[in-house]
């Protein structure tokens, strides 16, 4: 009986053997620490030899830099949305452009040297910017030249710290030799190796784990027992850069701008009519200057006797210049592309306005297309250091603020202009496809507010219409005639129109059938333009101006007088 027992017990103890042998091995399979190393190229997502994946602030970025040389690069594209946009790139010349409140600075792509109008310049141990295929790179080195932010590169693989912001963050110390995973779980794969004492920068703290990143920007997790002593530190900001002062000309007291619309040099014959009964106004811009070759040729119908009879009433005179008046065959994107062309209608537009003795230039360029907005900006920004130089008032026109307007900048023209209007019109204009208001009071309340954004209230002027459109529908097909306020009334009256307050567009609507036709007005007058001033004096902003001298009631002159305060 005794030998039949022993053998029982050796099997009964080898079953508990094994099995303390499965489970001590399915114990460490679970709790056990993986030793898998992650591919380092695949999580930074390294796409070639010379390819720098960024990380921007804490997180990894789409754009990678490049490493040509032993310099790194990033794409013209990657340095305006992340770093600076106020270089542009002159693709027609093959410049890369960048410019301050004095001077322009150019660096011929693919070389090693800059220049600058004011006969500075210097040669740089790198090459400034290149060409890769249709792809231009910028050195961060040269964009560290005006512009403060941090960047520091890494190997094993290629990888760049990208620092643009200084918020405060939390850190802590490695407590004991430990990895940074790529996911929190002790059976993720490995990233980095940390020692005690390292320093980690804490993103997030779940209950077992935090998200961290190293000191050479590897972003994983570590558990929480192997971190210590967290606290919140201060990131000292780079300041190397300091932002040249802008400085500008602006009119003491509110600014009231009537724009004078001269279609040829006798024009010039009708300031005194038009100027006879306004009150308070103290700009005009006559429509004087426009381009009329892609070479950077103008026309000019200025007069310094004009002038001399505005400053005998005590007005300014501001010069306006615009790109649509000059002739069917004058291409805005043949002109704004090339900085010879810039530079020839900048210098024209100048000589004639100190010619005459103005005041200012005002820049009315219109209808510029999405992908000519930069050149469009640059062309503007050359063009105030003209005006700088000159003691002139430099102003420039906008469209009320849309999606579809964004490139036209208005944040960058705050920088560079003295004064941005806001053109609070044409809300439906003649080619509109339903008939409706120049201008409701909600759309110019928008202008204003959208403007402000982007523009000290000191700078921003609001333009008000002198005109209301009398709109005509037909079999759905709608046409419209822009006219005067005086014969807006008169044609209320021929056609015993009855006219109703209508509180949504803040003006007096009126409607009437002919025949097939439905005629429909908005009108403009001085209840209308009295709550649009009403607007303006709420959001303290510089001023007023008016399109166009000459279509205006008398009695809307006192509505204005009493904003102005004169």
């Amino acid at each position: 009986m005794k030998k039949k027992v022993i053998p029982a017990i050796i099997i009964i103890v080898l079953i508990f053997i094994f099995a303390g042998i499965y489970v001590g091995q399915e114990f460490l399979k679970k709790y056990s620490y993986s030793n898998e190393t992650a591919d380092l190229e695949e999580y930074f997502g390294v796409e070639g030899e010379n390819d720098v994946p960024i990380i921007l602030g804490n997180e990894r970025i789409e754009e990678h830099a490049k490493l040509f040389d032993g310099y790194y690069y990033m794409d013209f594209a990657s340095v305006q949305k992340y770093l600076n946009d106020r270089f542009y790139y002159g693709i027609e010349d093959g410049t890369l452009l960048y410019t301050t409140p004095t001077a322009v600075i150019t660096n011929v792509i693919g070389t090693d040297t800059w220049s600058d109008t004011e006969g500075g310049g210097a040669q740089e141990s790198y090459t400034i910017s290149r060409l890769e295929g249709d792809t231009l790179y910028v050195a961060l080195e040269y964009v560290r030249k005006y512009t403060n932010f941090y960047y520091e590169g890494f190997d094993n693989p290629n990888h760049m710290q990208l620092t643009t912001a200084w918020e405060d963050e939390q850190v802590a110390t490695i407590s004991k030799n430990t990895q940074i995973r790529l996911r929190g779980g002790v059976k993720s794969e490995i990233l980095k190796e940390v020692k005690k004492g390292d320093s980690v920068i804490v993103l997030e703290e779940l209950e077992n784990w935090s998200k961290v990143k190293s000191t050479d920007s590897f972003i994983g997790y570590v558990e929480n027992k192997r971190l210590k002593d967290v606290t919140t530190r201060s990131p000292i900001p780079v300041e190397d850069y300091t932002e040249p002062e802008f400085t500008g000309i602006s009119k003491e007291g509110m600014v009231n701008v009537g724009f004078h619309n001269i279609g040829g040099v006798g024009g010039n014959d009708t300031i005194t009519d038009v100027i006879s009964g306004a009150r308070s106004l103290n700009v005009l811009c006559p429509t004087w200057l426009a381009v009329t070759g892609n070479d950077g040729t103008i026309r000019s119908f200025a007069s310094s006797s004009y002038v001399n009879t505005a400053h005998d009433k005590g007005m300014d005179v501001w010069v306006l210049l615009d790109n649509f008046t000059g002739g069917s065959e004058v291409s805005s994107h043949e002109f704004l592309s090339h900085a010879t062309s810039r530079a020839a209608i900048i210098s024209r537009a100048v000589e004639e306005t100190e010619a005459v003795g103005a005041d200012g230039i005002n820049l009315d360029f219109e209808l510029i297309a999405t992908e000519d907005g930069q050149s469009f900006v640059q062309f503007m920004r050359e063009l105030s250091i003209a005006c700088r130089k000159a003691g002139l008032v430099f102003s420039v026109d906008n469209y009320v603020p849309m999606n579809f307007n964004d490139h036209y900048d208005l944040e960058e023209q705050g920088v560079f202009a003295d004064y941005v209007i806001v053109m609070g019109y044409d809300e439906h204009y003649g080619g509109s496809q339903e008939a409706g208001s120049v201008a409701s009071l909600g759309y110019v309340e928008n202008g204003i507010i959208k403007t402000l954004e982007d523009v000290p209230a000191n700078k921003v002027i609001n333009a008000i219409p002198f005109y209301t459109r009398i709109w005509r529908t037909t079999d759905g097909k709608v046409s419209s005639e822009a006219v005067s306020m005086k014969t807006a009334k008169e044609f209320i009256a021929n056609h015993n129109i009855d006219m109703q307050w209508n509180a949504e567009a803040g003006q007096n609507y009126g409607e009437y059938t002919d025949g097939g036709t439905l005629v429909q007005i908005w009108m403009e007058d001085e209840t209308s333009i009295g709550q649009k001033i009403d607007s303006m004096r709420a959001n303290n902003i510089a001023g007023i101006a008016e399109w166009s001298l000459g279509m205006e009631s008398p009695e809307i002159w006192d509505l204005i007088a009493d904003y102005i305060g004169g």
